[in-house]
């Protein structure tokens, strides 16, 4: 991905599997997020391809669609660093509005909801049982009619991961999704993305920088530095690997010098 003379991005390749826990890290400026923009359809890139295979079809390839139709069809979900939702409306109402694809259709794009067909009065209560399904999981269904914005901050991480769900994503991409978080918040996160996983079957994606979240969670992880991808493995394999404890830390030059004859 470019940016005029600028190289965010350069010649990166990796796997996400599945239904695993993938993490992308580097130190600030690797180009973590620029990844994640290409995913999500925020930026085109500017060479390469992104294939999302589907087990109910044909693959999709993302650099040719929308950010909507990345969303829609191909049912990639993402949260961004900082908390994005409606303070204003309700925990449920947040979760309503991330159906709002699935409810359009069944309500003919208004007419059925205006004149109370079945099919739409049906979809909406589906889209309601599945709110509350997921309030349940993330111990929020007693609040579910207050604003999402008087809730604590852990709260509304795990309500904006819960929202994102309830598009039936395929893969979850979340943008740090520790940031700002106790410890004990943080193990609320672990257990619920753990869930995601085995429960959901939802392969997850994630930029982060609390390593103990990294280590703990991740099956995959893939670091960045300066736009290149440095390492590619286990959470044992890149925390021993010395191109990344360089990154870093910081090496002499020397170091950096004999890191580089070693690639």
């Amino acid at each position: 991905m470019r940016f005029g003379g600028l190289t965010a991005v350069d010649d990166v390749s990796f796997s996400v599997g599945g239904k695993d826990i993938t993490a992308l890290i580097g130190p600030n400026g690797a180009g973590k997020t620029t990844v994640f923009n290409c995913i999500t359809g925020f930026y085109k890139p500017t060479e390469g391809m992104l294939t999302l295979d589907a087990s109910d079809g044909e693959p999709f390839y993302l650099e040719r669609l929308s950010d909507y139709e990345i969303n829609a069809d191909a049912r990639v979900a993402r949260t961004f660093q900082n908390i994005r939702l409606f303070p204003g409306m309700t925990v449920l109402e947040n979760l309503m509005v991330a159906q709002h694809n699935e409810l359009s259709r069944a309500s003919g794009y208004s007419f059925g909801a205006i004149f109370g067909l079945g099919q739409f009065g049906r979809a909406q209560e589906e889209a309601i049982d599945l709110a509350k399904s997921w309030l349940d999981r993330i111990g929020l269904l007693r609040r579910a009619d207050e604003a999402a914005g008087g809730l604590p901050y852990g709260d509304q991480r795990r309500l904006e991961i819960a929202r994102a769900m309830c598009t039936r994503p395929r893969l979850l991409c979340l943008d740090e999704p520790a940031a700002g978080l106790n410890a004990r918040e943080s193990d609320a996160l672990n257990a619920l993305l753990n869930s995601i996983r085995e429960e959901d079957g939802t392969a997850i994606f994630l930029i982060e920088h609390d390593m103990s979240v990294v280590m703990r969670i991740s099956d995959h992880v893939i670091v960045l530095d300066y736009g290149k991808k440095i390492a590619d493995g286990t959470s044992t394999e890149v925390r021993t690997d010395p191109h990344v404890i360089g990154a870093y830390l910081g090496v002499s030059d020397e170091d950096a010098a004999a890191l580089e004859a070693g690639r």
